[in-house]
């Protein structure tokens, strides 16, 4: 076995990893909110969490599945922005927040995207299902399928809309799940989350998004409230490169959900940054290899890897590769040979594996004995 190590190492590195593989400690952060999640949009790692997998209702932020669904619809190209949907009795007559549309109207998917994102209008989403689905229920069927696709594990939908509803329920982590899905799988529509304003039927409406044009990179996503369920926000931001997504819910005024908000989006990018070690394909070590037509192999990091750490553990970052040397050839390309180990104070062990960066072929009998003798007479590579 072979151990190399690299102390205080302090370079940067690249990857997506899945949300809340790597959770970190909160370091004593609070929050009023009933359930809460700050994650690393590119690392995936979860900076505070607070009760994040109990499925609650989630109010109008459940509209983000909604959006998403036509979305994916708009991007399959088996809608269109400027189609149009009839706009039902039902829909019109929906409490809550609307979008104003009147009964029998035609009304634009581009408009009553609008209105669900930036209006938040019940009355469009609606419209919406219907156009897409032939009814509310149906589409609300379908969020459940599409939501368990894409990675939804506490999430159920009984409308589309967030409406209250027996049932209808998200956590947290769905919900930062879902807005990471949101910003990778469409980032052709993403844009219409960061409308401040829109005018429907003569009616301008301001977006309910607290932070849009308050704090300093947010563009999305969608408030919630209910009067059970309390204020909810799902909110991303980004800066220098950098994106966080935080989800809270059950906070007791709108209030406590924009101080609230703003102050844990400022306490993520404040208190951790983002380090990367290698990039794509870029060799960690040279490893020595037994009896192949190349004296090493180089060890990568398949995809680059990406590691988010509090700003005081930056310092005490170490890194150690652990394999058994010399390797046997022949070896191929992407073969998995090493462990890389990342190791930080008050942060979980990462373990990542390493893989052959190039093909080895076996040397011939005679050219493997010359090369054994060799290496049983010099020890060449042995350390």
């Amino acid at each position: 076995m072979k151990l190399v190590t690299w102390p205080r190492l302090a370079v940067f590195l690249y990857a997506l990893l899945i949300v809340g593989v790597v959770p970190l400690p909160s370091h004593a952060v609070e929050t009023e909110a009933s359930n809460a999640i700050l994650i690393d949009d590119v690392t995936g790692t979860v900076l505070f969490e607070k009760d994040a997998d109990t499925a609650v209702p989630p109010s109008s932020m459940s509209k983000i599945m909604t959006v998403y669904m036509v979305f994916q619809r708009l991007a399959e190209g088996t809608l269109e922005l400027d189609d149009t949907f009839v706009v039902s009795e039902k829909a019109w007559r929906k409490g809550g927040s609307k979008m104003f549309v009147n009964v029998d109207d035609r009304v634009a998917v581009e408009d009553l995207l609008r209105g669900i994102i930036v209006q938040s209008g019940n009355d469009a989403c609606i419209v919406v299902a219907e156009g897409l689905a032939g009814g509310e229920d149906a589409f609300a069927a379908e969020m459940t399928e599409l939501g368990d696709t894409i990675g939804l594990e506490n999430s159920v939908f009984k409308n589309a809309s967030g409406w209250p509803q027996e049932g209808h329920v998200m956590s947290a982590r769905d919900l930062a799940r879902l807005a990471q899905r949101t910003i990778h799988d469409f980032p052709q529509y993403y844009h219409y989350y960061a409308e401040t304003e829109f005018t429907y039927a003569g009616i301008t409406q301001p977006n309910r998004n607290p932070l849009l044009g308050r704090t300093p990179g947010v563009d999305g996503l969608k408030t919630g409230h209910t009067s059970a369920g309390g204020y909810g926000l799902t909110v991303s931001a980004e800066r220098d490169g950098r994106r966080l997504i935080l989800v809270l819910n059950g906070l007791p005024s709108t209030r406590a959900r924009a101080r609230e908000s703003e102050r844990l989006l400022e306490f993520g990018f404040r208190e951790f940054r983002n380090y990367v070690l290698f990039q794509k394909d870029e060799p960690v070590i040279e490893a020595d290899v037994w009896l192949g037509d190349s004296a090493t192999v180089p060890l990568v990091v398949e995809d680059g890897l990406t590691i988010t750490l509090p700003r005081k553990s930056r310092r005490k970052l170490a890194v150690t590769v652990k394999y058994d040397s010399p390797i046997p050839a022949p070896l191929v390309k992407g073969a998995r040979i090493a462990t890389l180990i990342v190791e930080a104070p008050n942060t979980p062990t990462l373990e990542v594996p390493l893989v052959a960066g190039i093909d080895v072929g076996k040397l011939g009998p005679f050219r493997r004995i010359g090369a054994a003798i060799s290496y049983i007479i010099f020890g060449a590579g042995v350390e």
